[in-house]
Parts: C-alpha cells; sequence; structure tokens
C-alpha cells in the first residue's frame, strides 16, 4: 500500500488517560473499547492455572484477575514513568483483542494532559513511529479535543482525571498556554486519602488489587 493510501485511511484515536485509556476510530461517536491503563503480574505463578512466570495482563484480563495480580500503573500524573509497560498497553490496543488492526496502516492522534513535558511526547513519537511504524502521528492537549467534542471552539475546559487536574482557556481552537492552571492532585490521590482513611476505621487495603477496590468504593459514593 502506498504512503498516500495510508495516510488517508481513518486514523486511529487514543485517549490516553493516566486513569484509563480509550481507543477507536475517528468519526465514530464513541470510544470503541474503554478499559484501565494498567498491567498486572502474577503475584504467585502456581495460584493462577496455566500463567507461566512474566506473564503480563492487559485490559479486561487484567481487570478479572486483578485479586491474583500486581497491578501497576505506567502513568501518573500523567506522565509516563514506565515506557515499557506503556508500549505493551499501546501493543494491546492494536490486538484481536481490541482494534483488530495493523497500526502501519492508520495515522494516530495520541492525546496528552497540558504542560506535560516535552520529552514526555518525543518518547512516544519514538515510540509509535520506529516500534508501531505508524505513518503519521499527532498528539494534541485533551482539553481542546473535550471542546470541540461539544462543537465549540472557544471556552474554558476544567478536567480532572485521574492523574491531572487542569483548566485551560481556549480561543477559536488555540489553547492559551499563559493562562493554563495545572494541580497534579486527582481521582487516584482521592483514592489514597480514602485508603488512609479506611486504614484509620480499622479496614486495611495494602496490595494494589486492594485499591483498585477503594477506587471502586469512591466511585460508588
Amino acid at each position: 500500500m502506498e504512503s498516500y493510501d495510508v495516510i488517508a485511511n481513518q486514523p486511529v484515536v487514543i485517549d490516553n488517560g493516566s486513569g484509563v485509556i480509550k481507543a477507536g476510530f475517528a468519526g465514530d461517536q464513541i470510544p470503541k473499547y474503554c478499559f484501565p491503563n494498567y498491567v498486572g503480574r502474577p503475584k504467585h505463578v502456581r495460584v493462577m492455572a496455566g500463567a507461566l512466570e512474566g506473564d503480563i495482563f492487559i485490559g479486561p484480563k487484567a481487570e478479572e484477575h486483578r485479586g491474583l495480580l500486581s497491578i501497576r500503573y505506567p502513568m501518573e500524573h500523567g506522565i509516563v514513568k514506565d515506557w515499557n509497560d506503556m508500549e505493551r498497553i499501546w501493543q494491546y490496543v492494536y490486538s484481536k483483542d481490541q482494534l483488530q488492526t495493523f497500526s502501519e496502516e492508520h495515522p494516530v492522534l495520541l492525546t496528552e494532559a497540558p504542560l506535560n513535558p516535552r520529552k514526555n511526547r518525543e518518547r512516544a513519537a519514538e515510540v509509535f513511529f520506529e516500534t508501531f511504524n505508524v505513518p503519521a502521528l499527532f498528539i494534541s492537549m485533551q482539553a481542546v479535543l473535550s471542546l470541540y467534542a461539544t462543537g465549540r471552539t472557544t471556552g474554558v475546559v476544567l478536567d480532572s482525571g485521574d492523574g491531572v487536574t487542569h483548566a485551560v482557556p481556549i480561543y477559536e481552537g488555540f489553547a492559551m498556554p499563559h493562562s493554563i492552571m495545572r494541580i497534579d492532585i486527582a481521582g487516584r490521590d482521592v483514592s489514597r486519602f480514602l485508603r488512609l482513611y479506611l486504614r484509620k476505621e480499622g479496614y486495611d487495603f495494602h496490595s494494589s488489587s486492594e485499591f483498585e477496590i477503594v477506587k471502586a468504593i469512591k466511585e460508588l459514593t
């Protein structure tokens, strides 16, 4: 397939949140897939039937077996801390369990939090071009895309996710960087505070999988 034909294909959109990753194709009303942005490794291989040492679980399988897994988020406060695990999750996005497509055949739109360090974008571009061989990549601020989704190009977006809380003023489709406000306190920090509070009340949630229970409690209350 010629390079022009590939670039003209429907772009893949990856909303790369600290806690949840959403993936689909441009033009769709909703993401095709949405799953926690973490990987799970067996705590004890002998407990999990069929599991081998070094096995890694991602997506619904990691959610289903999280009680037997050691959970690890590759992103903290909107910034990738473990690129190997992040690359595994992106690879899973293209797999037969998710988008069922070849990365070489679709341009990519990747989201990121505002005021992220440049080196984070550079490393992401390196992975997508050199590992996944994508024909084109555009990295966009989440707030701008959120405003576009409402049919507007001017406004203020307040977003509090799992890793970052930010307020972004946008004029005619362009974020105003000198006015952006960002704090690295968000949903995961609230979950940690709730875990501390529950511990004081006599309920101990110490493992990474039990932390997901605390997160579920937070989201239900």
